[in-house]
């Protein structure tokens, strides 16, 4: 058999392919188990064969190797290709980048603290994780509420937690339980945050953003809730003639409560729940509630901003579409 026809034949092929898959067809031809080289055979006396087993060594080798030069070089040249493809003009102007904005959602966060602090609250802020006391027992939430059922409330199961029921806050409201334990009256305090419940649709989410105000002191009354909101939402909405009224509802948490309604375009809308903190939930502050009084709001954020900017839908401010949100820069 002629070993140098066999190498021959094998270099030219290989030069010959111009991708992966000719490669690989040229060596199957000379190194597969149908191949050229596979169909030698050694003859004649020992020292014959083993000087043609030395030749048939050597021409696999040779043969081999070139196999590997040429995927190597075949590898380079798609490389060089690709990199000619994509390659980048220097010289053009640059692009810059797009100028980022503030969330209108966080945007709102940050107007209603600036506007609190004017009227003289502090701001707090705590743990999205909470108990369950402070999430419903301490504010008056009895044990059958339906607000504590899984279809309402995200639980989560930590294993240090010690047993103690924790759940993602469905409210701020703990924020005003934790501020008013840790000082001392008067209480003037805005909780606003992320707060999580089992609901999703065009006007709810599973997380949205809520602000809870606390006013606790020797002599406040309702005549005082009716003062201040209606002074925040003149100054939110920028629109001195905005008109608010207090219709009787029901909360654990008040005694006596109300849902607060604005007009807006000739509709009156509802913006809020509030009411007189209820006894029990002063109790629960460590106060005295024969001494002590005052009143509770919570507001969600993403409401605001929708009622603010005439947004119709609440998933757009978490999709992510900067069409939309470059509408806020």
């Amino acid at each position: 058999m002629d070993l140098e026809g066999i190498v021959s034949r094998a270099l030219a092929a290989f030069r010959a392919a111009r991708d992966v898959p000719s490669l690989e067809n040229a060596k199957a031809r000379f190194l597969g188990k149908g191949g050229e080289l596979a169909a030698f055979r050694p003859s004649g006396s020992p020292e014959e064969r083993r000087a043609q087993g030395a030749k048939f060594n050597a021409a696999k080798q040779t043969i081999e190797d070139a196999l590997e030069t040429r995927r190597k070089e075949l590898a380079r040249e798609k490389l060089n290709a690709r990199l000619a493809e994509e390659a980048l003009d220097v010289t053009l102007p640059a692009r810059g980048r797009t100028r980022g904005s503030v969330h209108p959602v966080i945007r709102t966060w940050q107007r209603i603290e600036a506007i609190w602090r004017t009227l003289g609250f502090e701001v707090a802020d705590g743990p999205e994780i909470e108990t369950d006391w402070y999430s419903f027992t301490a504010l008056n939430n009895p044990e059958n509420h339906p607000a504590r059922s899984m279809q309402d409330t995200f639980y989560v199961d930590l294993k240090d937690a010690g047993g103690i029921p924790l759940n993602l806050r469905p409210h701020t409201s703990p924020m005003q339980v934790r501020y008013a334990r840790m000082h001392s009256p008067p209480i003037k305090v805005i909780a606003p945050g992320r707060t999580y419940r089992v609901d999703s649709d065009a006007t709810h989410s599973p997380m949205f953003h809520q602000v809870e105000c606390l006013w606790i002191d020797e002599d406040i009354s309702f005549a005082d809730l009716k003062g201040v909101y209606t002074e925040f939402l003149r100054r939110f909405f920028e629109n001195d003639e905005l008109e608010v009224r207090f219709r009787p509802s029901y909360f654990p948490f008040t005694e006596p409560s109300a849902e607060i309604d604005m007009k807006l375009k000739g509709r009156w809308l509802e913006i809020s729940g509030s009411g007189q903190v209820h006894p029990a939930v002063v109790k629960n502050f460590g106060l005295d509630p024969e001494r002590y009084i005052g009143f509770a709001f919570g507001s969600g954020l993403e409401r605001l901003t929708m009622l603010r900017h005439g947004i119709d839908d609440l998933r757009l401010f978490f999709d992510g579409d900067l069409r939309f949100l470059a509408q806020f820069p």
